[in-house]
């Protein structure tokens, strides 16, 4: 899981939902990346680091 990604997310206060919707990926695609299922491509990374102020490499690391 990465821990620091839904961590990120929750202290902006934002759901899955609201945060697929910000990168114009469904839920199910972000849920993936948040859980370390799948990884994702640099642009949504890039705009990830640019949501949360966090860079992706933090964001990226699974726990």
């Amino acid at each position: 899981m990465r821990k620091n990604l839904k961590e990120a997310r929750q202290r902006a206060g934002m759901t899955q939902k609201e945060v697929a919707e910000y990168l114009h990926i469904s839920e199910r695609h972000y849920k993936y990346m948040e859980s370390g299922q799948i990884i994702g491509n640099v642009e949504l990374w890039d705009k990830l680091e640019d949501l949360f102020k966090i860079h992706q490499r933090n964001l990226r690391e699974i726990l």
